[in-house]
């Protein structure tokens, strides 16, 4: 189960730009949490190739493609026999493209080449989806 895969360790993955509420709500618990906690945060930089005025846009469209899913992994749930794993991103509602190709980083391949993009393209929004899935069905074992 994912409790042996994280072992006891406060996890969480978070995007400001995406949802701030969960990224509050993520720091809060994670210093509450009596053990270690790693949070994972979105960070946009001027490696992406993006207008960094546009940072937290670009933070939320890897969210709502799926790309970045925002969770919290709390063991402390376990004591009260709740599953740990709290999804707090919705079902990924665009394609993946609408967040990759604002990067500069991936619109190189797809300038240069516009067939491999496309394959590969196509096996990070595979990617994309069963990821989502596994999250999903974790959330729901108990």
């Amino acid at each position: 189960m994912l409790a042996m895969a994280y072992g006891h360790v406060y996890v969480a993955r978070i995007a400001m730009g995406a949802n701030d509420q969960q990224t509050l709500r993520a720091i809060l618990e994670a210093e509450a949490y009596d053990g270690p906690s790693l949070i994972i945060a979105y960070s946009h930089c001027i490696a992406h190739g993006i207008d960094m005025r546009k940072g937290l846009e670009q933070q939320k469209l890897a969210v709502q493609t799926g790309y970045w899913p925002l969770y919290r992994y709390n063991p402390a749930l376990l004591a009260e026999g709740k599953n740990p794993l709290l999804m707090d991103s919705k079902e990924p509602t665009l394609p993946l493209e609408r967040y990759i190709y604002n990067e500069a980083r991936y619109r190189m391949l797809l300038q240069s080449n516009e067939e491999r993009a496309g394959q590969l393209l196509q096996l990070a929004q595979k990617d994309v989806q069963e990821s989502w899935s596994r999250y999903r069905q974790m959330e729901t074992e108990s």
